[in-house]
């Protein structure tokens, strides 16, 4: 898990770099100015950027979520104590009595 995640983190850090090296100069008068505003693009360019971070932040959720998923994780653990508990009981370890209990004491 934590190898995944800091690949991860290792394949964004040139995208965080970039936004480091984005208009440098400070210089609004001249060029495209400020991001949004003085470059003509008025409130497309708002609804670009707003688009753009949404969709960065949802594809950051979805990578988080498939790298937690439980399911894949492995099998469920009260399957793998109804399993342990059918073998013991196979093998003459426990009595009828002793399975009926602990099977009953694994579904609550």
């Amino acid at each position: 898990m934590k190898r995944q995640v800091t690949t991860l983190a290792i394949a964004l850090l040139p995208l965080t770099s970039a936004v480091a090296w984005a208009g440098t100069s400070g210089d609004w008068d001249r060029g495209y100015g400020h991001m949004m505003w003085a470059g003509g693009f008025g409130m497309l360019g708002a609804l670009m950027m707003l688009l753009f971070w949404g969709a960065f932040i949802a594809l950051i959720v979805v990578a988080v979520r498939w790298l937690t998923d439980k399911r894949s994780a492995g099998p469920d653990a009260s399957s793998d104590a109804l399993q342990v508990l059918r073998s013991r009981f196979a093998q003459g370890e426990i009595d009828e009595e002793e399975f009926r209990r602990r099977k009953a004491a694994l579904d609550e």
